[in-house]
C-alpha cells in the first residue's frame, strides 16, 4: 500500500443531523478514499483510473451541492449566497483541474485527493455547520422527538 494513502473515516463530528446530507458527505469521503487507494505512483494507471471515475465524481459533487442549495433556498437560509459562491468556486477549480488533465498536464492523483479531502472536511466544518445550526434553530420538535422543518417554520423566517 502507498505510504501516502490517508483513508478518511466518517466521524459523527462531521454530521449535519440531516440523513440525506450526511449520506452524501459519506459518499464524498468515499470518493476521496477511492482516489487515495488508487494513488500508487504509477502515472499510467492513475491516469486511466482518473479518466474512468472523474466524470462520476463531478456529477456526484454537483448533485450534492444542488441538494444543499435546494434546502437552503426552501428554508430561506440567510447564508445561501456565500455558500453557493463557495460551491461554485470549488466546482470551477475541479473543472479546471479536469481541463488541465485533458490537455495533457501531469496528474498527481494523491495531490488531487489531498485537495478534495481538505476542501470537503473544511467545508463541512466551517460552512455546512452554519446551515445545520440554522435548520435546528427554525425546526419544530415533533411528537416523536425528532426535529423537522415545516412550511410554517419557514414562513416564520420570511
Amino acid at each position: 500500500m502507498n505510504p501516502q494513502v490517508e483513508q478518511v473515516e466518517w466521524s459523527e463530528s462531521y454530521s449535519m443531523r440531516i440523513k440525506k446530507i450526511d449520506d452524501q458527505h459519506k459518499g464524498l469521503l468515499k470518493i476521496v478514499n477511492d482516489l487515495y487507494s488508487h494513488s500508487t505512483g504509477d502515472e499510467r494507471a492513475e491516469r486511466m483510473y482518473f479518466m474512468e471515475v472523474i466524470g462520476q465524481a463531478v456529477q456526484y459533487i454537483k448533485e450534492h451541492f444542488a441538494t444543499e442549495e435546494r434546502i437552503m433556498i426552501a428554508t430561506k437560509f440567510p447564508g445561501y449566497q456565500e455558500h453557493k459562491k463557495a460551491h461554485d468556486e470549488f466546482t470551477m477549480t475541479v473543472v479546471q483541474s479536469l481541463n488541465d488533465f485533458k490537455a495533457g498536464k501531469q496528474l498527481v492523483l494523491v495531490k488531487f485527493a489531498h485537495f478534495l479531502k481538505d476542501w470537503v472536511l473544511t467545508h463541512i466544518a466551517v460552512m455546512d455547520v452554519q446551515y445545520a445550526a440554522y435548520f435546528r434553530q427554525i425546526a419544530t420538535r415533533k411528537a416523536n422527538g425528532k426535529l423537522s422543518i415545516t412550511k410554517e417554520d419557514i414562513e416564520l423566517q420570511g
